[in-house]
């Protein structure tokens, strides 16, 4: 496997380059996530870095590879979106044409 040295910006981790394995397409994870043990026995602490740009070319606009920037918060919960659903949720039944309903003739 191929890796690559990507530095790390904020947090406990802030100015190290670390390998990181890359992925089948060649470009790191999108999120990487370090266990930090508990010094008294109890869950780890988990520390979230997200993947971004390190910056680009001043003629061209070339991206010069990625670096990782470190999220307090933690990683975000996103939910799937289907290309079928309804942007709202799509839960409660609209007025539309949908299932075979009629639109109104009046």
């Amino acid at each position: 496997m191929r890796s690559e040295d990507t530095p790390f910006v904020g947090g406990p981790l802030d100015g190290r380059v670390l390998p990181v394995l890359t992925g089948p397409t060649g470009q790191p994870p999108k999120w990487y996530e370090v266990p930090v043990p508990d010094a008294a026995g109890g869950p780890p602490t988990v520390l979230t870095y997200r993947r971004a740009p390190a910056g680009y070319t001043k003629r061209l606009g070339i991206q010069r590879g990625w670096k990782y920037e470190y999220v307090a918060e933690g990683r975000e919960r996103r939910t799937l979106k289907w290309p079928w659903s309804k942007p709202g949720g799509g839960t409660e039944r609209g007025g539309g044409t949908e299932h075979g309903d009629r639109p109104s003739q009046g």
